[in-house]
């Protein structure tokens, strides 16, 4: 079986895209860190965020935006977290790139300064 064949980003259930463009997809996290968290995925099966053509960052970027407005609308969050994990090394676990548009809400923890620096949490606060 081909890495296409096994990747969960390559042969989406039409069902689960929310937003879409010629290059890339939307779709709801199925293990979602907050209510609305979405997933940018370009339709190509690549790994790293770096080896999309600019047309692609395009059209992901365009969904992120997108993807804003769809949250916005639908679960009114304070804010928002957007990330990539780029190799095993940063978390990485599924290697198919994918934009996680994680919204946010005031209290959802303690305290929330320095957001992504969070991912080394001794190294997070200043």
């Amino acid at each position: 079986m081909s890495e296409n064949q096994t990747c969960p980003f390559c042969i989406p259930n039409p069902s689960e895209k929310v937003i879409e463009n010629s290059l890339a997809y939307a779709k709801w996290d199925t293990h979602p860190v907050t209510e609305g968290h979405l997933l940018i995925i370009p339709k190509r099966h690549f790994a790293d965020y770096f080896e999309a053509i600019a047309e692609e960052k395009g059209e992901l970027w365009g969904l992120v935006d997108q993807g804003k407005a769809l949250v916005d609308q639908k679960f009114k969050p304070d804010g928002y977290n957007v990330g990539i994990n780029v190799g095993a090394s940063a978390g990485q676990t599924i290697f198919h790139l994918h934009i996680h548009l994680i919204s946010r809400r005031k209290g959802d923890m303690e305290n929330p300064r320095g957001g992504v620096r969070h991912v080394i949490p001794s190294k997070g606060s200043y």
